[in-house]
Order: C-alpha cells, then structure tokens, then sequence
C-alpha cells in the first residue's frame, strides 16, 4: 500500500500537516450521531463516485470510513 508519507487513503498529507490529523480532530469534536452521519456521508460519497472519478482508490476510502465508524461502534 506505499509508505505512510504517500497513502492517499489512510494517511493523505494534505489531512496529516501538523501534531493531529484532521480525522482525530473531528473524532473529537463530534457528537456520537453527527460523527455517525460524517461518516455516513463519506462513505455514501466516495461509493457514488468510484465509477466515475476516483476508481478503485474512491472504494479504499469507502472503506476506511465504513472501517472507522464500525470501530466507533465497538467502543
């Protein structure tokens, strides 16, 4: 899958510049139901898109976020 500097699915730069990443920021912030739904949407967007935009990274991403939230779940 690539070293963590270049994952564009678990480990993206651009979300990883600073001391968190963006994704623990909002994990943070969020309520249990919106943190559901964020990850709801991101799921929802990238499995719409796959065909037609990202390919088979867009199905990687589905996943991280469908993995994520099914972690949250088991807390």
């Amino acid at each position: 899958m690539g070293n963590k500097s270049d994952d564009k699915v678990n480990h993206p730069k651009h979300y990883t510049n600073g001391n968190i990443e963006v994704i623990d920021y909002i994990e943070d912030k969020l309520s249990k139901e919106e943190l559901e739904g964020y990850f709801m949407g991101n799921v929802l967007k990238y499995i719409s898109r796959w065909r037609h935009k990202g390919g088979y990274e867009d199905l990687k991403k589905a996943r991280w976020y469908l993995d994520r939230m099914i972690s949250h779940e088991k807390d």
